[in-house]
């Protein structure tokens, strides 16, 4: 695995905690390149060769999460739709894309319990830290989260928890326009992982261990997941969701 660097001003047991437990390397200089930096605010991902860039981090707490998570419109959200929501009926969910987890926010919002199965330890480092700090405040909507670290392809195979109703894809997609239009938590994701190469092998594996449904969420313009078509999509102004019944 490559080595990463954590960066704090000002050493501490937290940092040495993250470092030893996910394999980063702490270091009291900035680094070069792409690098975590532990400051009060939480574990952020920072390019340090780019100067004054503000850090990509998981927030559960923001206003932005907070609103999409608590507006009374949210379960009729596509992905609320598409994941089969009806009512108060609870749901587990394996989100095995996470990213910074928005989409699983919004899931555990709604009543499920989601497991987020991340294979980078950088952004499952991220996510534990997001996790952490929404437990300080919300500890009854942290706990509906589960992260494992690993490659979601060989886990979904060989799945040792309970049983899950929904499974939801959201891989990485190479996006065409050019970078300064892209976000900059796609920027530098992609800098990060490069694109989900292997995005089509999750969805059999997938299909196997889900009991009702599998969602996979599709820029409008994209191809089907691992060239199947889903039962039925859901779309919205700038993606899809392809569902696929079990």
């Amino acid at each position: 695995m490559p080595e990463y660097f954590l960066y704090t001003e000002k050493q501490s047991q937290q940092a040495d905690e993250i470092a030893s437990r996910w394999g980063f390397v702490c270091c009291d200089q900035p680094p070069t390149g792409l690098a975590l930096y532990l400051d009060s605010a939480g574990l952020q991902l920072k390019d340090f060769d780019v100067p004054r860039q503000q850090g990509v981090m998981v927030d559960f707490l923001s206003g932005a999460s907070e609103y999409r998570r608590l507006r009374s419109g949210a379960k009729k959200e596509p992905i609320a739709k598409a994941i089969g929501m009806k009512g108060n009926q609870a749901r587990t969910v394996i989100d095995a894309t996470p990213g910074l987890g928005r989409d699983a926010f919004v899931l555990a919002g709604l009543g499920c319990s989601v497991y987020m199965i991340e294979r980078s330890a950088v952004v499952a480092a991220l996510l534990d830290d997001g996790i952490q700090r929404l437990a300080q405040q919300m500890p009854e909507l942290a706990e509906q989260f589960k992260l494992i670290h690993g490659n979601s392809i060989d886990i979904l195979q060989h799945w040792p928890h309970q049983v899950v109703e929904a499974i939801y894809l959201d891989p990485m997609f190479p996006h065409r326009k050019k970078s300064a239009l892209v976000k900059k938590e796609m920027r530098v994701f992609q800098n990060l992982l490069g694109t989900d190469a292997d995005a089509d092998s999750l969805l059999s594996p997938a299909l196997k261990l889900a009991t009702q449904r599998v969602v996979v969420k599709r820029p409008n313009s994209a191809e089907v997941l691992a060239g199947q078509s889903p039962d039925m999509a859901i779309t919205s102004k700038k993606h899809r969701f392809d569902v696929y019944l079990t």
